[in-house]
């Protein structure tokens, strides 16, 4: 009986395991049932206008406008807007994605005087996490935060008593920094007059628009009507 050569048996072995896979390959794709046509993508974001502000923010917006009438307060300002940092805006975005204040206090030039949050009495342990670090970001960036439950809203006396004491609080400090001439004691029209005159670079404009044209969303959009 003559022997086989080794060659030739390797060549017979890969052609012979060659033809298994593909008969493997094909009952495979007997079996499979036809895939179903994917859903229109028109179909899978459909917006709904919504309001901006719960009833206990709306209720803290009106408290804020009434305490301090000559005020520019606005609502619900994610944090990338108003805060800058070093380094990389994009990283930066990403990472504080979904976080805003519920209310900022600003001066005629919109320079964030104040920020109230209005806290959830049933927040859940996220909630509460996402407003601690809301409020870590706002207190290195230096701004004032006053926090109020929406279970026990401040009176307007209140309102204004916490107000004018942080606004002094930040007055003298800006006073002492420039010239040591005596401020008037509650300068609240001062200050929310004052605007960009102390503040004249560009250091204080806010985030540029821009900055999120490389995040631009990927989502399917409603098809015309």
């Amino acid at each position: 009986m003559n022997s086989v050569d080794p060659s030739t048996a390797i060549a017979l072995v890969a052609a012979a395991l060659m033809m298994l896979s593909l008969l493997v390959m094909r009952r495979r794709g007997a079996g499979r049932r036809p895939s179903r046509p994917s859903e229109p993508e028109s179909d899978k974001f459909t917006p709904q206008a919504v309001r901006v502000m719960t009833s206990a923010e709306r209720e803290a917006y009106k408290l804020l406008s009434q305490a301090m009438p000559g005020a520019v307060v606005l609502a619900q300002v994610p944090l990338t807007r108003f805060l800058r940092v070093q380094g990389k805006q994009g990283d930066w975005v990403r990472q504080a994605n979904g976080l805003s204040a519920d209310l900022l206090l600003c001066d005629a030039g919109s320079r964030v005087l104040v920020v109230v949050n209005v806290r959830s009495s049933q927040a859940s342990d996220k909630s509460r996490r996402r407003n601690d670090t809301v409020q870590r970001l706002l207190k290195a960036a230096g701004i004032k935060v006053l926090s109020w439950s929406d279970a026990a809203m401040p009176d307007l006396s209140t309102v204004r008593n916490q107000l004018f004491a942080v606004l002094r609080a930040g007055s003298t400090t800006r006073s002492s920094e420039t010239n040591s001439r005596p401020m008037p004691l509650i300068p609240v029209a001062e200050i929310l007059d004052e605007g960009d005159s102390g503040h004249p670079d560009a250091a204080m404009e806010p985030v540029a628009s821009a900055l999120f044209d490389e995040l631009e969303p990927d989502l399917p959009l409603p098809g015309k009507r």
